[in-house]
């Protein structure tokens, strides 16, 4: 019914901590920090992403659910609020099957960065001559 809600209400949070990250230091300061250490243009680049992941799964949800019938482009745009009584099985589905498969994506994303960091280091230790 509206299980897209959760992960797109984690996509709007991660966007909000991207635009934090990405105006905490001034552009000179961010192209000076990723000479030396590429942290900062890396973890905006990651949390993009993370943004990319839960914004697409949940527009290819809402597409999914427009298909079916359960979201309608007219107030009340679900159609479980249409009747009083199927709220609170929409609720549950929400907080069930959407927070779980937000999870599930964070989890992806999470494990993802991790093999990226692991690469990336092996990498670095190549060029260097370290292997």
């Amino acid at each position: 019914m509206a299980c897209f809600l959760a992960p797109l209400a984690e996509a709007i949070v991660v966007s909000a901590i991207k635009g934090l990250v990405g105006n905490k230091k001034s552009a000179a300061d961010v192209v000076a920090e990723s000479k030396d250490t590429g942290k900062t243009v890396s973890i905006k680049q990651k949390l993009g992403w993370l943004q990319n992941m839960l914004y697409g799964g949940s527009a290819l949800l809402a597409i999914e659910h427009i298909y079916h019938g359960e979201v309608v482009l007219y107030p009340p745009f679900l159609t479980a609020m249409r009747n009083p009584a199927d709220v609170p099985e929409m609720l549950h589905e929400i907080a069930t099957v959407g927070v779980g498969m937000a999870v599930l994506v964070t989890a992806v994303w999470g494990i993802a960065v991790g093999l990226s960091s692991i690469l990336k280091g092996k990498n670095q230790n190549l060029i260097e001559g370290k292997a």
